[in-house]
């Protein structure tokens, strides 16, 4: 109780709820916007939170990413295009309620659907922060490098299909995290005489060159839609209503979110595609998913939604980022001097109460914000993709100069810019040159740091969570060197549920790119008619 009221102390300040209520109602605005996305925002407003207090501009990220999908369910549902990567399979079932004339009600499902699974999230993560508080500690060095180590292993084999290039983005990752001064002995690497290398190459110029100054391109390159809003009917709260209705999908869906969201590397589309494929097995109208089943909407919105809160967990509890955001999160911490780890759920338990309650009450601003203002935020989607771009690239580049007035993390922040802008068009990952970065200095500081104990391998994981950890790193590798050779065998000879369960695996992520598809065909044939008619 006493932790409770403390974390309540922490929040009750005029700048934390300003920064509730302003990341809370930017993160929805931002994710209405088709073609920005979270990851585009939060590296834009980086270099701004780290002159605030650490609470404060966490809580502004942390409100940008938890609402950001709310958002990103408006246009997904009304235009079939999705406001972020992951509601791509909220157009699944959304579009097609919409095509009905019901708008309003797939709307409304989604709303409720994601604040139940946000508001789960985080109950649960409050009655097992003191059950982390007693695991965190076991953690030593050698522990945090293998967690490290399994995340990096996470991150690769979370982009089935793309393996290859995945890992070899995420060794380019692990790569520039080793360019300049190195840690103990402060000795140059790879800076090839060049002063300007010397400090290595900042995470923070990174972000903002592969997310924000990448995306703005390809809104410049891309021409401008006319979108069409079709009439919907029904009421904006009905869905609460009808989520009743559907207990045993919601709560499934949400722990998945949960348990996906702890481990690092496997993000919101897996949670989604897991939560999916067991509502529509446990549902009594299979039939009916993929054309506009409340139930297929309420599994995508409710896991997708759960994964913020619970991606914090190994952020909190060990230091080590899950995804791209969380990565971006951990230099707030690191510029205050707040060091993520077992000893935060130790020293300042209080802290972490306060960041769980911060998303509680984020939920509820945005539902109530949502179910005011839905009529007028449809009309974001109708902002030019130009305007947006030279927004995004403006922004973009005074936010990497202000970080240390330089003009050459500028030139730096360029050239990443058209690296994620080949990658993003490529159909390559990006985040995974993140995580690189970012895991790959964790993973060199906890090695050195536990070799001094370490006389031979085996000492390596001669205690209990580093022995379980090895194991589940051993069992990943092996389990996907096994799919692999499964996927190579001649398809005759798979069994037919192994072929139907592929199938529709690709016809669900297909949904995550293919709007982007249809821009680029549309862009074309316009062009091909203007050169006609000219």
């Amino acid at each position: 109780m006493e932790l409770l009221l403390s974390a309540f102390d922490v929040l009750a300040r005029w700048d934390v709820v300003l920064a509730l209520v302003v990341g809370s109602i930017g993160g929805v605005a931002i994710g209405a916007i088709p073609g920005v996305g979270p990851a585009v925002a939060i590296a834009i407003l980086l270099p701004a939170t780290f002159s605030m207090d650490p609470i404060v501009g966490l809580t502004v990220l942390l409100g940008i990413y938890g609402s950001s999908m709310f958002g990103g369910a408006i246009p997904a549902i009304l235009i079939n295009t999705p406001g972020t990567a992951v509601n791509a399979l909220t157009t699944y079932d959304g579009f097609p309620m919409t095509q009905r004339g019901e708008g309003r009600r797939a709307l409304s499902l989604a709303y409720s659907a994601s604040f139940f699974g946000g508001v789960f999230s985080v109950v649960c993560l409050i009655l097992l922060s003191p059950l982390l508080a007693k695991v965190a500690p076991m953690f030593g060095s050698r522990e945090i490098f293998l967690a490290a180590l399994l995340g990096i292993i996470l991150v690769i084999v979370a982009h089935k299909g793309q393996m290859l290039i995945a890992t070899a983005l995420t060794g380019f990752g692990i790569f520039l995290a080793t360019v300049g001064l190195e840690p103990v002995k402060y000795t140059r690497r790879f800076t090839f005489d060049q002063t300007w290398l010397a400090s290595g190459v900042n995470l923070i110029v990174v972000v903002l060159g592969l997310f924000a100054l990448s995306q703005a391109l390809i809104l410049l390159t891309s021409d401008d839609e006319k979108i069409r809003l079709s009439k919907s009917r029904g009421s904006l709260f009905q869905g609460f209503r009808e989520l009743g209705r559907h207990p045993r999908v919601a709560a499934i869906s949400a722990s998945f979110g949960v348990f996906m969201g702890m481990i690092p590397g496997v993000g919101e589309f897996t949670a989604q595609f897991m939560s999916y494929t067991s509502a529509r097995k446990l549902s009594k109208t299979p039939e009916a998913f993929g054309q506009g089943s409340s139930e297929g909407l309420i599994a995508s919105e409710a896991s997708n939604n759960a994964v913020p809160a619970a991606a914090m967990i190994p952020l909190l509890a060990l230091g080590i980022p899950g995804e791209a955001l969380t990565a971006m999160m951990l230099s707030v911490f690191y510029v205050h001097n707040v060091v993520p780890g077992p000893g935060l759920f130790q020293n300042q338990m209080d802290f972490v109460i306060a960041l769980y309650l911060a998303l509680l009450i984020l939920n509820v601003l945005v539902v109530i914000f949502l179910l005011i203002s839905t009529g007028w935020l449809v009309h974001l989607t109708r902002i030019p993709n130009r305007f947006l771009g030279m927004c995004i690239l403006l922004l973009s580049f005074v936010g990497v100069y202000s970080i240390r007035n330089s003009a050459v993390d500028c030139a730096i922040a360029a050239v990443f810019g058209l690296i994620g802008f080949v990658l993003k068009r490529l159909n390559m990952p990006v985040v995974p040159i993140i995580l690189g970065m970012v895991l790959g200095g964790i993973m060199e500081v906890k090695l050195r740091a536990s070799m001094n104990r370490v006389k031979t391998p085996l000492d390596f994981i001669d205690r209990p969570i580093a022995f379980i950890l090895f194991c589940l790193i051993a069992l990943i590798l092996l389990g996907t060197l096994w799919r692999v050779w499964r996927e190579w065998q001649p398809v005759d000879r798979r069994t037919p549920a192994r072929k139907a369960s592929h199938h529709f695996a690709k016809r669900i992520a297909g949904r995550k790119t293919r709007h982007f598809e249809v821009r680029t065909k549309q862009q074309r044939r316009k062009r091909k008619y203007d050169h006609l008619g000219s």
